[in-house]
């Protein structure tokens, strides 16, 4: 069989590099891809968000599965355009529908969805910007800190927690009066602050079975301890050492069947993984958020520790029967660092080159933000790398990662010393 993947992150690496191992496949294509996946398979200089491009890609190289990485092209409907051509309807697509993709798309829709389905969550309320004093009224009501959502995407940088009262109303403003988020922040969800310790499930479902993927917890500040602002994500573990089975019992039945219920209940089609952001606040689980993709970094610790063959559970997924598949993870744990370019999140510069990738030992490394250039890997994005181990526990597998570390270089590299500090 022959495999599109369609990103250029670390997520997208680490999935090619688990389809590399299926006997299953034949040929392998990432678009666009980076210089990690150029390795395991072969790269095509498209945009996700090309659909025509992409369709051309499928047709003349004989694609007949399709695994859509990133939210954007799942939230402008790449799917429904698959199901809608003619030569590309029997193509299955690993990633929901447009109308389901609003559970990452929209925070108002996803907040009504889990209201709806009685699945644990903050209390709310959703605002623009004619209705910016009705806001202010609501953060009044709230104690702090409080918590600002852009409804649309912001590439993971939409959400703001503010301890002063003042200082929420200015942002609520800049969000939607002044568009600090362009269109994502043209309505703004306030919540309730919930106080715990956040973690990350995920399924990969057919719409109708599921199979539950290993959990995982990620580092989103730029800075240690847990300081300074959101990043795409600088680190992951997994298995969540805190979550307990009796915890993951309840985020089955609380959380993970409502929302499989739901979404048949409200005949929204969902072929595809669904990311849980939850919030364990007294032993009990809430939403914080829906991804209809795998996150980044955490795909690159759930993927490693799943023994099973992936290109089988996602021909079973577009075949609908995932209920004939059980899943087999690998016992150990398993720990990425992420290494970001000088000046990430905010400004930073590419083109530098990268060293060392080749010395590394008993790791893996992911890649995210890279390029070739003249034969050399150079970065190519504010995530650059990510530095995957197995050990017996976490603080084993990131004792490994962070040996490994010390062997790669490139200018103004930086990383966080401290993932895992608050397990």
């Amino acid at each position: 069989m022959n495999v599109l993947i369609l990103g250029s992150g670390g997520r997208e690496h680490a999935i090619a590099w688990k389809l590399n191992q299926s006997n299953l496949l034949n040929k392998l294509f990432i678009a666009p891809g980076n210089a990690g996946t150029a390795e395991v398979g072969r790269n095509l200089n498209i945009q996700p968000t090309d659909f025509n491009e992409v369709k051309q890609a499928v047709i003349s190289n004989n694609i007949s599965l399709v695994i859509v990485g990133p939210e954007d092209p799942l939230v402008l409907g790449i799917h429904d355009y698959f199901l809608a051509d003619e030569m590309l309807k029997d193509v299955m697509v690993i990633g929901p529908q447009k109308k389901a993709a609003q559970l990452e798309g929209s925070k108002e829709f996803a907040k009504k969805f889990m209201i709806k389905h009685q699945i644990p969550t903050a209390k709310y309320k959703s605002f623009t910007a004619d209705s910016l004093a009705e806001g202010y009224t609501f953060l009044e009501s709230l104690n702090a800190p409080y918590v600002l959502k852009a409804d649309g995407l912001a590439a993971g940088k939409g959400v703001l927690i503010l301890k002063i009262l003042q200082e929420a109303k200015n942002e609520l403003k800049e969000m939607l009066s002044n568009q600090k988020f362009g269109k994502a922040s043209a309505k703004v969800v306030i919540e309730e602050f919930l106080d715990g310790i956040e973690l990350s499930c995920f399924v990969l479902t057919d719409g109708i079975n599921y199979v539950n993927l290993p959990n995982a917890k990620d580092y989103k500040r730029i800075g240690e301890g847990d300081t300074g602002l959101n990043t795409g994500g600088m680190g992951a573990i997994s298995p969540v050492p805190f979550a307990s089975k009796e915890f993951l019992e309840k985020v089955e039945k609380q959380v993970i069947i409502p929302t499989i219920e739901g979404l048949k209940k409200d005949e929204i089609p969902y072929q595809g993984f669904i990311f849980f952001g939850l919030i364990m606040v007294n032993n009990e689980p809430k939403v914080i958020e829906y991804n209809c993709r795998m996150g980044d970094p955490e795909t690159e610790v759930v993927i490693p520790r799943i023994k099973s063959d992936l290109l089988e559970l996602f021909i079973a997924t577009g075949e609908h029967k995932l209920n004939t598949k059980k899943i087999e993870f690998y016992k150990e744990s398993a720990a990425t660092v992420m290494l970001v370019s000088g000046g990430y999140p905010e400004a930073y510069e590419k083109g530098k080159i990268i060293k060392g990738i080749d010395a590394i030992e008993n790791s893996i490394v992911f890649q995210a933000g890279t390029a070739n250039k003249n034969d050399k890997i150079i970065t190519n994005g504010g995530r650059v790398l990510a530095v995957t181990s197995y050990g017996e526990n976490f603080k084993d597998a990131l004792k490994k990662s962070y040996q490994n570390v010390e062997k790669i270089s490139f200018e103004k590299m930086n990383f966080r010393k401290d993932i895992g500090f608050d397990l």
